[in-house]
C-alpha cells in the first residue's frame, strides 16, 4: 500500500486534498461550501493567515526533505540531516548573534547571518568527517549531534547573558501558528534552491561516491560539495528565521521514500519533495485538531509521528529481509 501511495498520481491529489483541509481548519469557522457568503473578516482570515500558513508548510516540507536527501547522498549516510549534522544549531547561533550585535537588522539581514553560521558549521562537520579514518554509519551522525550540542550550549549560555531565552525557545520549537502574510515570504528563497538541487542531482550522486571516483570521471568534487552544503545551509537558515526548528524531518522523509523507492537520487527527489510536503501537512492538521482549539507544536508532531512511522518501516523491512 505504501508503495502505491508513492506514485505521482496518488501524491499530487493527496497533497491538494490536504491543502484544502488545512485552509479550512481553525478557530474561526470558515466553510468551503459557504464561500459566496463569506464575511469580510472570513475572507481576510483566509488571505492573511490560512493561505500563507499553507504555503509555508508546503515550502518547508519540500525544502527540508530535499536538504536531508542531499546531505545523505553527499555523505553516503542515511542518518545525516540538517538536525543530526548540527546545521540547525549553527543557524540558531547565527540568529542569536544577529539579535545581539545587530539589534536593528531586518529579517533578511538576520537570515544572511544565520546562513553564514549554518554554512560554516556544516562545512566544519564535513571537514571533521574527512579526518575520521573509519566512518561508521552510527558514528557519523553522533559526531554531528555532539557538535550541535556544543553549539547549542554556547547559544543557550549567551541567550541567558542577554535575556533572550524566550526568543531562543521559539527557535527551538518550530511553529506555524504565527505565520501571516508579510512574515513568511523569505521562505520563497527555497524554491530556486530546490530547482538547483534538481539540476545538480546527478552530480550529487557522483560526488557521494567519493572524491577519487568523482575526480576520475571529471567532476569537480569540492565545488559540488560546496554547492550542496550551500543549498542546505541557506534553506535551513530561512526556515529557522521564519518558522523555527523542525527536527528530523530531513531524516525521516528521505529514508521512508528510499525504503519504498530505492536510492536513485534523480527519481527519488520529486517524490521526496512531494512526500515531505504531505507528511508535514498531515502533522500540522493533526496538531491543530487533537486538542482543538489549542495547537500542538509542529516539531513535537513531526518527532512523534515520524519516528513511529520510521520504526514501523524499519522493522517491516528487516522482517522481509529475514
Amino acid at each position: 500500500m505504501m508503495v502505491n501511495l508513492m506514485k505521482y498520481k496518488c501524491l499530487i491529489p493527496l497533497l491538494l486534498v490536504l491543502s484544502v483541509i488545512s485552509v479550512f481548519i481553525g478557530v474561526q469557522d470558515i466553510s468551503l461550501f459557504d464561500m459566496p457568503n463569506w464575511s469580510e473578516d472570513q475572507l481576510r482570515t483566509v488571505l492573511i493567515s490560512r493561505i500563507p500558513r499553507l504555503m509555508s508548510i508546503v515550502i518547508v516540507g519540500i525544502s527540508l526533505s530535499v536538504c536531508g536527501l542531499i546531505m545523505q547522498q553527499l555523505t553516503q549516510n542515511k542518518f545525516v540531516s540538517p538536525t543530526t549534522a548540527g546545521t540547525m544549531d549553527w543557524a540558531r547561533l547565527g540568529m542569536l548573534v544577529g539579535l545581539v550585535m545587530f539589534a536593528s537588522a531586518s529579517t533578511m539581514e538576520r537570515m544572511l547571518i544565520a546562513f553564514l553560521f549554518a554554512l560554516g558549521g556544516t562545512l566544519l562537520f564535513v571537514k571533521i568527517l574527512e579526518k575520521i579514518r573509519f566512518q561508521n554509519v552510527i558514528f557519523v551522525p553522533l559526531v554531528g549531534l555532539m557538535l550541535g550540542s556544543v553549539v547549542n550550549a554556547v547559544t543557550t549560555f549567551f541567550a541567558y547573558q542577554y535575556n533572550l531565552v524566550q526568543s531562543l525557545s521559539a527557535w527551538m520549537q518550530g511553529s506555524f501558528s504565527l505565520v501571516l502574510r508579510g512574515r513568511y515570504e523569505v521562505l520563497y528563497i527555497g524554491i530556486p534552491l530546490i530547482v538547483l538541487a534538481f539540476l545538480f542531482a546527478n552530480r550529487f550522486t557522483i560526488a557521494g561516491l567519493g572524491q577519487d571516483f568523482s575526480t576520475n570521471v571529471g567532476l569537480n568534487y569540492r565545488r559540488v560539495m560546496n554547492i550542496g552544503m550551500t543549498i542546505v545551509a541557506l534553506i535551513t537558515a530561512t526556515i529557522v528565521v521564519t518558522i523555527g526548528s523542525i527536527p528530523f524531518l530531513g531524516l525521516i522523509v528521505p529514508n521512508i521514500v528510499s525504503m519504498m523507492q530505492g536510492d536513485h537520487l534523480k527519481k527519488s527527489l520529486p517524490k521526496t519533495a512531494l512526500f515531505g510536503a504531505i507528511f508535514l501537512l498531515v502533522c500540522d492538521i493533526l496538531g491543530r485538531i487533537i486538542i482543538f482549539p489549542y495547537e500542538i507544536p509542529i516539531g513535537l508532531m513531526v518527532g512523534v509521528i515520524g519516528s513511529a512511522l520510521f520504526l514501523f518501516l524499519l522493522f517491516r523491512r528487516r522482517a522481509y529481509a529475514s
